[in-house]
This record gives structure tokens, C-alpha cells and sequence, in this order.
């Protein structure tokens, strides 16, 4: 008797621990790339695919490609603003369309790098229309503007490709500029407010606040998505921690470092206290710090550095920018990124990932432990 109850004990233990490591092995299908979902949904309907292929594209507006982690982040917008939300899933279906109808790349379509630009440039929109939530002639220019960015985006790729740098988020800046300078302030159909530049004096000099202030450091993730409310903001966080855990600890690390440049030129509080002086520095910090470079200490401190560089680049230009009424958008982290992955210093060539083979940091780490070991023992296996 006493064999059958330890036999039935183990037997019920390994039970238990076969249903943990299901769970696990579930709970790892979803993390990453999800790249077993792309091969899935290959003979599904059309509508489904596109489904797939838009919530990848609302992730890549934070580096991520993973589509769960886009449902999260769709969800977090509309939280926080049903409009919002309807307005970035419009553009983002809108640059993805016009995508499949003009032939693009079926890789990059369904990929969703056709549409993070459009989600960026109708969730801009938005954010700077001053005519209110539910204003629906703001439908045209979202749908113009989100289509404009495919053709953008297909004419900067070849251009680029020659030195292996991503087109990210060219077309939207160029975009936005150019619907906010076609428009001005005063425009009767579709007015919008004017940037203030972050370095403009406060009109009532207030006592700084730490606690805001350190408040503003996870709202700087947020703002990547022109996001200012926190619980969207924890949830949008929470999504990046599903696609890649170093890519979150990097996004709130560069938001930092962006806040401590903003407080080293004694930026506007209001720019603090909102996260709009730490998004460029998280969005310079997870392009480096793992995703287009393989994560080590060197390219760790690559990546803080980057940070600060996207965050003082961002001071500089929404200054300049803003004394004619434009936001900086994230030229800075574009250009700061851009800038990095051209660098050829030979310590960090040999962590660069080609564009192609970018995938999730831990893949990307993982990857090359594996080729660093193939290659120690094909030395191994040659010597004499």
C-alpha cells in the first residue's frame, strides 16, 4: 500500500509538473516575434491576416513585432481616448491597405511595417487638432496622410537599404510637419495648437516637484504613443515586458536618462512632469540597447549614451522647431539611431544585426551565443 501511495504521489506531482511546463511553454509561444502565429495565419481568411499584420504594425511603433502586444497597446489608446483609438487604428489600417493594393513587399506587409507610420501620423493628428474629440472632417487628412506614409516609406527603403539602416519612422515625421505647416493654428477646417518649445519660460516659476517628476519617467514610454495618462501607460509597459523584457527595462532607462537631460537644462516642468522629455531618449535607448545591436555591457552603455544623445537632440530641435509653432516629433531618436547604426568602430561592427535578422533582444543574444559556440568548436575541431 505504502508503494502505491508513493507511486500515485509521483505520478501526481509529475502531472502537476507536465501542466506547469504546458503553461510555460504556452505562455513562451507568446512572447517574442511570435513567428509560428506568421506561419499559422498563412491560409487563413484575408481579414484575419490583416488583423495579424495591423496589430504587429501598432507594436513596431515601439520596435516590438508581436501581435499580442499590439492588442494590448490598441487597447491601452482607446482607454485612454476612445478617439484616439479610433483614430490610430483608421490610420493604421489605412497605410497597411494601401500597402497590399499598391504591391509592397509581402514581408513588410505583413510584417507591420507599413503601418506604424500611419498610426503615428493620425494619432499626431489628434493630439494637435484643436478642434476637439469627435471632429470627423479629421477623418480625411488622417486617411491621406496615414496612405502618404506607404509611398514614403517605399521610396526611403532602397535608399537606405544601401547602407543597411531600417526606414522607421522617417515618413511620419515628414508627414506631420508637413500637414501642421499646410494647416497653421488658424486653419478653418483644421486648426491645431501650436508646439511650445521646451525650453520656454515658465509663466508661473513654480517649485520643482520630485515626485512628478519621477512620475514622468514611465509617462515618457507612454508619450511614444502621445499616451499621458498612466494606467494606459503601465499597460502599454506591460505589453513591451511581453515582446522583450530587456527591450522594457531599456525603454524606462532611456526615459530616465531623457528626464535627467530635460532637468539639466531646466526644461519647462510641464515637459517633465508629462514624459515628453524622456520619450526620445527610450525610444534612441531600446534601438540600441538590444535590437539592432546584440545586448552586452558595451552596447548597454551604447544605448545610454544614445539616450541622452536622442534627448538633448530633442531639446535642441523643439526648440528650434517651436518658435514657429512645430513639435520635434521623435526626429531626435530617429536621427540619433540612424547616426549609431552607421558608426563602423570595430568593437561595435561585431554586434550590429543586420536589419533582416532583426528579431526580440533575448533572440537576438541567443542567436549569437549559439554561432559564437559553433565557431569555438569548428577552432576546436581544426586544431592539430
Amino acid at each position: 500500500m505504502w508503494t502505491d501511495t508513493k507511486a500515485e504521489g509521483k505520478q501526481a506531482s509529475g502531472s502537476g509538473a507536465g501542466l506547469h511546463q504546458r503553461l510555460l511553454n504556452t505562455l513562451l509561444l507568446c512572447t517574442g516575434d511570435m513567428e509560428r502565429l506568421e506561419k499559422y495565419m498563412q491560409d487563413k481568411m484575408f481579414v484575419l491576416q490583416l488583423a495579424v499584420w495591423s496589430l504587429r504594425g501598432v507594436a513596431r511603433v515601439i520596435l516590438a513585432n508581436n501581435p499580442l502586444s499590439g492588442a494590448l497597446i490598441l487597447a491601452a489608446l482607446c482607454w485612454a481616448s476612445p478617439w484616439q483609438g479610433l483614430l490610430g487604428t483608421l490610420g493604421l489600417l489605412a497605410s497597411t491597405l494601401t500597402a497590399v493594393i499598391i504591391g509592397q513587399d509581402s514581408a513588410e506587409v505583413s510584417g507591420g511595417l507599413h503601418g506604424f507610420n500611419g498610426m503615428l501620423v493620425s494619432l499626431l493628428m489628434g493630439v494637435f487638432s484643436s478642434a476637439g474629440d469627435w471632429y470627423w472632417w479629421l477623418l480625411l487628412p488622417v486617411c491621406l496622410g496615414s496612405a502618404t506614409c506607404t509611398f514614403l516609406f517605399s521610396g526611403l527603403s532602397p535608399l537606405l537599404d544601401r547602407w543597411d539602416l531600417p526606414v522607421a519612422v522617417f515618413p511620419f515625421n515628414i508627414v506631420i510637419l508637413l500637414y501642421l505647416l499646410c494647416t497653421g493654428p488658424d486653419n478653418p477646417y483644421f486648426p491645431h495648437h501650436p508646439a511650445v518649445p521646451p525650453g520656454a519660460l515658465e509663466p508661473n516659476a513654480t517649485q520643482l516637484s520630485a515626485a512628478e517628476v519621477l512620475y514622468g519617467i514611465p509617462l515618457g514610454v507612454g508619450q511614444i504613443y502621445a499616451c499621458g495618462a498612466m494606467g494606459p501607460t503601465l499597460l502599454i509597459l506591460g505589453a513591451v515586458l511581453l515582446y522583450s523584457p530587456l527591450l522594457a527595462v531599456h525603454a524606462l532607462l532611456g526615459s530616465a536618462a531623457g528626464t535627467l537631460a530635460g532637468l539639466s537644462m531646466a526644461v519647462r516642468h510641464a515637459s517633465l512632469y508629462s514624459g515628453l522629455s524622456g520619450f526620445n531618449g527610450a525610444l534612441g535607448c531600446i534601438a540600441v540597447g538590444g535590437l539592432f545591436f546584440t545586448f552586452s555591457w558595451r552596447t548597454h552603455l551604447f544605448a545610454i549614451a544614445s539616450a541622452f544623445l536622442s534627448a538633448y537632440a530633442d531639446i535642441a530641435l523643439s526648440n528650434l522647431l517651436g518658435t514657429v509653432g512645430l513639435p520635434a516629433c521623435s526626429w531626435a531618436a530617429t536621427l540619433a539611431a540612424t547616426l549609431m547604426l552607421l558608426l563602423t568602430g570595430r568593437s561595435l561592427a561585431a554586434y550590429r544585426i543586420p536589419i533582416g535578422q532583426v528579431r526580440a533582444p533575448e533572440h537576438n543574444l541567443r542567436s549569437r551565443s549559439q554561432w559564437e559556440a559553433g565557431n569555438t568548436s569548428d577552432r576546436e575541431s581544426t586544431d592539430v
